[in-house]
């Protein structure tokens, strides 16, 4: 569990560490802190600390009205001590935009020599921060220099790869709307895991607690007839520690038995441990923990998440027979309610990292869990993998924005709208997760491939999916009798379709970010591919002249510009572009006028990047009529003439 304390401590800490800071000297105090693990609270003294050694400039702040604030000189030594300890108190509780600044003081300072993993916490933080290209650079000056561990070294290089994966996922997200949830899911503390169940809302929130006059964490629920103000979730005699904690709640398939998370304190251990409780006479049943396959002992399991037949509950614990850290494992459920076995769910699913936080999807077998042991954007970002034949398929991270740079846990779905779920996460906090609701605005886009001609639906037509930044094919068709394609859309990157079909031309048309959406798919106009033969002429309408010049008006430029696109769309195509006049003129002014104008078309299109032995400039003069350019009684045929002034071109051959 993370991040449950921090709420308290900044209360305990205003009121009480103060006093002791006055009298005595807190970088005591703040090696306590470190050394329990109390970085919040650590970082509090080491900051009181380094404003004595003028390491930063002192506040005036509410409970320190009037104090002076003497200084002493200090050795180098002292003053690196405590720059690099708040800083890891910063980052060890994940305020990095604080650490980031602490870890860069040491260095301009030239401290990083006594502390050598500076820099690579330095390079975290940016990349939490999201300082993409100083993180990279700064990591691998990391990497050249340091000659310690390897552990660090793979951890730096790690990151890279985390900082080059962030960088996409920023500038093309996904099609997700994530915000945090206002009212009455959002607290002075942590808010998460939010789920729901027969019209009504369970999550966990270490908000204020009036009966207990603390902060603690607790199930909450929002009845659906009671929607206002969520309520604290009581079992029934349950009084066997102090400053008993719940969380994570998860149901079984009949929602009469409640499976959770409870924890305590025992010195300064913290002992996590599933138990679960029965709905009897209108009450939750006193909480009963699960046996040895779950809860081993010395050890800790967290996250239930019972799947929706009953069966099956996977969870999160850290007992042997994992990867290392905490684990992802499933057990089975016997009538009773509790487990039969548990089995980790493998090196493919858990790494030596964390892995949190589990949810699986029965009908599409897919587990959505957390982790920090993949490449992602930071802390532990949501991963899916599916299985099949009880084998897992590689996880794959979920993108950004579901992810942050910083903890991203407990995706659950809303059982009302399947485009909308719930996920918890601090990325808008320095300490705390809060509950956010997301709408999946992914798609399918889809259209029809018809006829140019006789806008008919073309069979047969294979139609690509392509990456226009990348150049590569994602997915592949070849349309039926309805000629219809459709390709799911996932992100803000830009896509093309490319149509082919033998004897037509090629065709690349861009995917258009948004338009009229039916439902979840964006419905494309009919999209024609137009037919030719070989040798066979096309005729290329209102390409224009001034009166016996071969000059090219500005309009038979725009006119142009759509035979350089179907060239450039068929690379493997040769053609030949002619012009042609009326009889007015002899044969010489004529062969020479047109030539002129075949040639200046055949320029322009080689001006816009067309290879020039791709296309032939051929004029033929007054000699290929389309029409009489008289009357059968001699007289002059005006429309005539107009249809034979034209410029055409055909393809030759096709590589």
């Amino acid at each position: 569990m993370k991040k449950i304390f921090i709420t308290i401590l900044i209360l305990i800490i205003f009121k009480s560490a103060d006093a002791q800071y006055s009298k005595d000297n807190p970088k005591v105090y703040g090696d306590k802190s470190f050394n329990n693990k109390d970085y919040y609270e650590a970082a509090f003294y080491y900051k009181r600390a380094a404003e004595g050694l003028s390491l930063t400039l002192v506040q005036a702040i509410p409970y320190h009205a009037g104090e002076n604030t003497t200084t002493k000189p200090a050795k180098k030594e002292d003053r690196a001590y405590i720059c690099f300890q708040l800083a890891e108190s910063y980052r060890l509780y994940e305020n990095y935009q604080e650490a980031e600044g602490w870890y860069l003081k040491v260095i301009d300072e030239s401290y990083e020599a006594k502390y050598p993993l500076t820099r690579l916490w330095y390079g975290v933080c940016l990349r939490a921060n999201q300082h993409f290209d100083n993180a990279i650079k700064q990591l691998e000056q990391f990497i050249s220099v340091y000659n310690g561990d390897s552990k660090y070294i793979d951890l730096a290089k790690k990151e890279i790869r985390n900082c080059r994966f962030a960088k996409e996922q920023y500038q093309y997200p996904l099609l997700l709307d994530v915000v945090e949830l206002k009212d009455q899911f959002k607290s002075d503390g942590s808010d998460y895991s939010l789920i729901q169940r027969d019209g009504n809302s369970f999550f966990t929130s270490s908000r204020f607690v009036k009966n207990d006059k603390k902060h603690l964490n607790r199930i909450y629920t929002l009845s659906k007839d009671k929607p206002g103000t969520p309520e604290v979730v009581e079992f029934k005699g349950d009084e066997s520690k102090k400053e008993l904690e719940y969380g994570t709640p998860s149901f079984s398939e009949n929602g009469k038995r409640m499976y959770y998370t409870r924890w305590y304190k025992e010195g300064s251990k913290t002992i996590h441990a599933i138990y679960y409780s029965s709905w009897v006479d209108n009450a939750w049943s006193a909480p009963k923990k699960m046996n040895s396959n779950v809860n081993a002992e010395g050890f800790n399991s967290i996250q239930p998440f019972v799947t929706a037949d009953g069966l099956r509950m996977f969870f999160t614990s850290n007992k042997p027979g994992g990867q290392g850290g905490d684990d992802i494992w499933v057990c089975y459920l016997d009538f009773n309610g509790d487990a039969t076995s548990s089995t980790n769910l493998g090196s493919v699913i858990n790494t030596s990292f964390d892995e949190e936080a589990p949810y699986y999807d029965m009908p599409n077998k897919r587990l959505v869990y957390s982790s920090k042991g993949f490449i992602g954007l930071g802390g532990f970002d949501f991963f899916e993998s599916f299985s099949k034949l009880d084998k897992w398929s590689e996880p794959k991270n979920m993108g950004y924005p579901m992810n942050s740079a910083k903890d991203d846990l407990y995706y659950l779905p809303n059982h009302d709208d399947a485009r909308k779920f719930y996920l918890s996460s601090d990325r808008e906090s320095e300490c705390c997760l809060a509950l956010f609701g997301a709408v999946d605005s992914r798609h399918v886009f889809s259209g029809i491939v018809v006829d140019c001609d006789t806008r008919k639906p073309l069979a047969g037509a294979k139609v690509s999916f392509i990456d226009s930044l990348s150049k590569d094919t994602m997915k592949q068709v070849v349309v039926g009798k309805d000629a219809r394609y459709a390709f799911d859309v996932t992100n803000k990157r830009p896509y093309s379709l490319r149509l082919e079909k033998a004897g037509y031309f090629a065709k690349n048309v861009p995917v258009p970010a948004s338009g009229r959406m039916n439902k979840d798919t964006l419905e494309s106009p009919d999209i024609c591919l137009q037919a030719f033969t070989i040798d066979k002429p096309i005729l290329i309408k209102n390409v224009l002249y001034d009166f016996n010049k071969a000059t090219l008006r500005p309009e038979s430029k725009l006119v142009l510009d759509t035979l350089v696109i179907v060239l450039k769309d068929n690379p493997k195509i040769k053609v030949e572009l002619s012009s042609h006049t009326d009889s007015v003129g002899s044969n010489k002014y004529n062969d020479k006028l047109s030539q002129e104008r075949a040639q200046a078309c055949v320029d322009y299109i080689i001006s816009k990047g067309v290879e020039q032995p791709r296309i032939y400039a051929k004029g033929y003069g007054k000699r290929i009529p389309v029409a009489p350019n008289s009357l059968p009684n001699g007289k002059d045929n005006p429309a005539g003439r107009q249809l034979n002034r034209r410029t055409e071109f055909k393809v030759l051959k096709v590589e």
